[in-house]
């Protein structure tokens, strides 16, 4: 039973994850019909930059807590100025131009962050320090949950709820709906598309370098290569759940974090990502438009 347990929590920890980075595919897709390729590259600057100040921090002996806090602030503010200005540079001039295009452009400026950190990093596995505090009443338990487990499944379900009351309540939120359903009725009620959209790919952008960072201190390492890996599978969580939904996206998440789990807990960990995309393809036949995603009639 306990190592049941190490391996749902498991499942839990890399799902959310894949929730957070997956969000940013389906708000963006949601609003724009974009696959942003170059998502996962903010993960892995967040967690950087992260690094990075995490490092200056604890030059001046700062507390554990204090280091979490101020570094994940850092990596929220800087990978949101990324994800702001690669829709302006990247997307926004080819919004009117051929899907094709846009989706050109997105593989292109993964390729381009992914090599701009490699150059100014390196290729190498760098470790990553435990910046997130320990949790005391989950001491007794860590067997089956580590604090910074912990904290990735809190801080996930907190942003969920954060995002939906955003969404459900807020003017930008209600904008951001309205434009999702129809852009050009959007901009005649008066509705800047333009700043809907950017705020969009920032709050992405956060979500993913709050993931980055809350992995990295998880794992203990980072390099330049992690977000295509984190990405591929974020984009497959949220095609899974229904590419467009935010609860698909976190459902879709949670069910591939837990097939990758318990298929290398209990099959081989050779095989984690066969499942996980086997997985895909059998709902991707059974349901084309995912979980809980709607079909959708085109106009012809």
């Amino acid at each position: 039973m306990e190592y049941f347990l190490q391996l749902f929590f498991s499942g839990i920890t890399k799902g959310s994850i894949y929730a957070l980075i997956a969000l940013g595919y389906t708000m963006v897709y949601g609003i724009i019909q974009l696959i942003n390729f170059a998502h996962g590259e903010i993960y892995m600057i967040g967690a950087f930059t992260a690094l990075i100040a995490a490092g200056v921090l604890s030059l001046f002996n700062f507390p554990v807590a204090a280091i979490f806090i101020i570094a994940t602030l850092v990596a929220i503010l800087y990978s949101s100025s990324y994800g702001y200005t690669i829709e302006k540079v990247a997307y926004k001039p080819l919004r009117n131009a051929p899907r094709l295009s846009a989706l050109i452009s997105a593989i292109g400026m993964s390729i381009f962050l992914q090599n701009y950190v490699l150059l100014a990093q390196t290729s190498d596995f760098l470790p990553f320090p435990s910046i997130t505090p320990e949790i005391k009443f989950i001491k007794p338990y860590e067997n089956i949950l580590s604090s910074s487990g912990f904290l990735i499944i809190m801080f996930t379900v907190i942003a969920m709820i954060l995002l939906s009351l955003f969404i459900k309540f807020t003017r930008t939120g209600k904008a951001m709906r309205a434009t999702a359903q129809d852009k050009k009725m959007a901009l005649l009620l008066g509705i800047n598309v333009d700043r809907v959209i950017s705020t969009t790919f920032v709050i992405g952008s956060a979500l993913a370098a709050l993931g980055g960072v809350l992995i990295a201190s998880h794992i203990g390492q980072i390099n330049f290569f992690i977000g295509f890996i984190a990405g591929i599978k974020a984009f497959t969580a949220a095609v899974l759940g229904g590419i467009g939904s935010i609860p698909g996206a976190v459902l879709g998440a949670l069910i591939l974090g837990l097939t990758e789990s318990f298929s290398t807990g209990y099959i081989s960990s050779d095989y984690q990502d066969v499942f996980a995309f086997i997985l895909l393809v059998v709902i991707l036949i059974f349901k084309p438009s995912g979980i809980l995603g709607k079909k959708t009639d085109q106009k012809v």
